[in-house]
């Protein structure tokens, strides 16, 4: 069979065509970033594998090509686009193709307002050190993948019974999924009405074979419990029943440590966030068979995954973290986590887009409002724009002026290139920095450059 894969240098385009590629199949692609000399690690790892690239022009698109595959947001204007409707091209949706994999196996799909990205991650871990080898396709990059056994990588191709997939539904594209095992870690607003991630979650639920893992610690997700015959719950919370509980938890210099029933655990990664998200890929560890000592120890030895707290470097005493933070709960998850009562953090958050920031605009505001604190300074570059037909009705100015209004410390920058200087001008040893948000794959660059401006 022969593929083309239309933004294929995306995170969950790239790893179905890596898979399409290994299975065998004839792939090729273009990417709007390749064009422009970005992304270019992603470029060579797709050509490393025998992938063709194109430009986006539409001279890659020929009348061989047995399926042509798109992202569940489709610019009509594309000129690949344009080119495979005129040669009556099968086009078949990212998430459709992703379904495909997912039930060609036993499938573990991690669903999840904040924390689905991590948790996969997580499961794949769990079941490759556990000799289950299997295929993981994750909407993030995962670091050090398995004690260091491959290269940081959104994709792993084991040869076991078991596929691991992040099941998306800020799309709806969750819709598609019947896994053995799902996981949700939590529903919040993200992207959609609560209303309608209800109907969301609780449709997937009930579309799953095996087992359920739900957080009894989220309200929404609590909610959940009994309508599937195999349930398992998880907490954090010393007043909350569950079959997975979290105790003695403790910040370390290195991560944090806890017990899972009774059991010692260790994660090399920060936040007690990070603590809800073990227990979620335990539970899905446990109903693949495997017993919650062995994946516990497992865990040990998960290293996180990019831009999810991720630490770029540190500086005179300043620490530069890189983070995905981008709505209101995983912002107060991470502000609750990086935020020091004697040091400054300061916070450069980037909104993903004009319709997410009217949606979620008041969260924000409520999440910086409480948890920033008095020391604490918190930056807001304008939304990022990738282009296309969009309604700009709203600006992170928005955000500088009803924070401000509250108290804070926040500044709002038309030229993002101005940051890195500012910040470096005014933070001291001790104080932490960190980079927020999503879609925007330079914010990483962002990162580097401020730990750079500090050096």
């Amino acid at each position: 069979m022969k593929y083309y894969f239309c933004g294929i240098g995306g995170i969950g385009m790239s790893s179905i065509a890596q898979y399409i590629r290994l299975k065998g199949h004839d792939v090729a692609g273009s990417d709007r970033a390749f064009d422009l000399k970005d992304n270019e690690i992603m470029r060579r790892k797709l050509e490393n594998l025998g992938i063709r690239i194109f430009p986006q022009n539409g001279t890659g698109v020929t009348a061989d090509t047995d399926i042509f595959v798109v992202s569940t947001a489709v610019e009509l204007q594309i000129p690949d686009v344009k080119q495979a409707r005129e040669l009556g091209l099968k086009i078949q949706k990212r998430a459709e193709i992703l379904a495909e994999i997912l039930h060609a196996y036993i499938g573990i799909a991690v669903a999840g307002s904040s924390g689905k990205t991590t948790t996969t991650a997580m499961v794949g871990h769990i079941l490759t050190t556990c000799g289950l080898s299997p295929v993981v396709i994750n909407g993030g990059i995962f670091i050090n993948t398995y004690g260091g056994s491959q290269e940081a990588s959104n994709f792993l191709m084991g040869q076991g019974d078991f596929c691991v997939v992040e099941a998306d539904e800020s799309d709806g594209s969750i819709e598609l999924y019947h896994p053995a095992i799902s996981v949700i870690s939590n529903i919040s607003l993200d992207h959609k009405s609560l209303d309608e991630l209800r109907t969301l979650f609780r449709d997937f639920m009930k579309r799953t074979e095996k087992g359920v893992v739900l957080n009894a610690d989220c309200d929404e997700t609590r909610a959940l419990i009994g309508l599937h015959h195999r349930t398992l719950t998880f907490s954090c919370r010393s007043d909350q029943a569950a079959d997975l509980k979290a105790t003695d938890i403790i910040p370390t210099d290195s991560g944090i440590d806890f017990k899972v029933n009774g059991i010692p655990t260790h994660l090399q990664v920060l936040g007690k966030h990070n603590v809800e998200n073990a227990l979620a890929a335990i539970g899905a560890a446990s109903l693949a068979g495997i017993p919650v000592e062995q994946a516990a120890q497992a865990l040990s030895s998960f290293f996180g995954t990019k831009r999810r707290l991720e630490k770029i470097g540190v500086a005179h005493g300043i620490t530069v973290y890189d983070d995905y933070a981008h709505n209101p709960e995983k912002v107060a998850a991470s502000l609750r986590t990086l935020h020091q009562e004697n040091h400054a953090l300061y916070v450069i958050f980037q909104l993903h887009g004009f319709g997410p920031a009217r949606l979620m605009k008041d969260g924000y505001i409520e999440a910086f409002a409480r948890y920033a604190g008095p020391k604490d300074v918190l930056l807001f570059p304008e939304i990022f724009y990738q282009g296309g037909t969009v309604v700009k009705d709203i600006s992170a100015r928005d955000l500088v002026e009803a924070l401000t209004a509250r108290g804070k410390q926040a500044f709002f920058f038309e030229n993002r290139a101005t940051i890195p200087t500012f910040v470096a001008e005014r933070v001291q040893s001790g104080d932490r920095v960190v980079v927020m948000g999503a879609r925007d794959h330079t914010l990483t660059d962002l990162a580097k450059d401020i730990l750079k401006a500090v050096i």
